[in-house]
């Protein structure tokens, strides 16, 4: 399940020249052909091909209506306070270490506010409130080993083959994560608030070493994991 995060009403973080709803869908379309081409026994699935709103619990169900063994949700990120900060960093579910993650799940949790019944369908879920996400990074912890194993070869891939400066794997509460019945991963590609950073986020050569070195990740993965069953 490849998933182009943001999209639609929602164009997530943005650059000077740029969305990161495009940059997703870019990225998250590339992925997906190299995979059908390198790996024809994996199905691809995405949660969109084109600019349109989904709901953030819909993106899940689609994932486990489809059996989907993965969930790989990419994004971009930004901070406020540099434009110097840069860099790969992949999420799994789990409890948020710092302010700075917790930050990180507030924005991207946030898109919910622009749902009918958020209220309801969340059961109650504030995206302000950090005891909200700290309850939901209890969820998906069935899925944890697995997750962080592909999520550590993501941030390999990027650091050691693509030549990304990469800042790790890191654990927050994620709406997107929680309700998907399989090992899930966020990744933040780079940083749209970095000039620098957004060019090469928008460079077709950029994505593609961007979508070659995810790919690689999770073919590693699955080489692990079936050689283990």
């Amino acid at each position: 399940m490849i998933d182009a995060g943001h999209g639609g009403k929602d164009s997530g973080t943005r650059g000077v020249m740029s969305k990161e709803k495009d940059i997703a869908l870019e990225i998250a379309l590339e992925l997906g052909d190299i995979i059908k081409e390198y790996l024809p026994d994996v199905e691809v699935i995405y949660t969109r091909t084109d600019d349109k709103f989904i709901e953030l619990d819909e993106r899940s169900n689609i994932a486990n209506k489809n059996g989907a063994d993965l969930f790989v949700s990419i994004h971009c990120n930004a901070v406020d306070y540099s434009d110097k900060v840069h860099g790969t960093e992949t999420w799994i579910m789990g409890l948020h270490k710092s302010e700075t993650n917790l930050n990180v799940a507030k924005r991207e949790n946030s898109v919910i506010l622009m749902e009918d019944n958020y209220e309801e369908k969340y059961e109650g879920f504030d995206p302000n409130d950090p005891a909200s996400h700290i309850l939901f990074s209890l969820y998906q912890n069935a899925y944890l080993a697995n997750s962080l194993k592909l999520a550590e070869k993501v941030e390999y891939q990027f650091d050691k083959r693509v030549g990304r400066h990469s800042r790790g794997v890191k654990q927050a509460g994620f709406v997107v994560l929680f309700k998907s019945s399989m090992p899930s991963v966020l990744i933040e590609t780079g940083f749209l608030s970095n000039p620098k950073e957004e060019r090469y986020l928008n460079d077709e050569l950029g994505q593609t070493y961007i979508a070659s070195g995810i790919f690689r990740a999770v073919r590693d993965y699955k080489v692990e994991i079936e050689s283990m069953n």
